[in-house]
């Protein structure tokens, strides 16, 4: 059962849906990864990754939309994606993680697409952002792909100098 109350949205190869409390245990295990969360976050202490899963049941309540789990319709958890803007984001996000050995497959551009869709179409958003570490390649490659533009670099008090890339319209997608 949902913790939330996020819609169903299902891709070809994925289905998108709001966080269930089994869903913890593989989003604290990426956190607390040093190496595969650098660009993301990472969280060493289990309670802090604990309460960022609850945190994100939390946005979700707060603003209407926050990550999705990432499940393969075979329902193995693959990742998370979604719209975040916490305190101190510039504005609305478009983020994706794939959990160890879900990358290189297309999933993550598969459930980007499907989430930024979802929120220009059901959310009426108009613009969204991809707020990337500098040494986060994969992820500066996936924004581009999407067709994201470099727009500038802030620092960010979550990850220090980040580069902001802005999505295209709904219009030019």
């Amino acid at each position: 059962m949902s913790l939330t109350n996020a819609p169903i949205i299902e891709s070809e190869k994925l289905i998108l849906r709001g966080p269930q409390t089994q869903d913890s245990e593989p989003v604290i295990s990426f956190l607390q990864d040093e190496t595969r969360a650098k660009g993301f976050g990472h969280i060493p202490e289990r309670g802090e990754a604990w309460r960022w899963f609850a945190l994100n049941v939390g946005h979700w309540h707060i603003h209407q939309y926050g990550y999705f789990t990432v499940e393969k319709k075979s329902g193995e958890i693959a990742g998370i994606s979604g719209i975040w803007n916490p305190e101190t984001w510039p504005e609305p996000e478009l983020g994706w993680v794939l959990f160890e050995g879900f990358e290189g497959k297309g999933l993550a551009f598969e459930a980007s697409s499907r989430v930024r869709q979802w929120a220009y179409e059901e959310l009426k958003f108009t613009t969204l952002t991809s707020n990337i570490t500098p040494y986060n390649i994969r992820s500066i490659r996936l924004a581009e792909r999407l067709g994201a533009k470099f727009e500038n670099s802030y620092d960010n008090s979550n990850m220090g100098k980040t580069f902001l890339c802005r999505h295209p319209n709904p219009d030019h997608i």
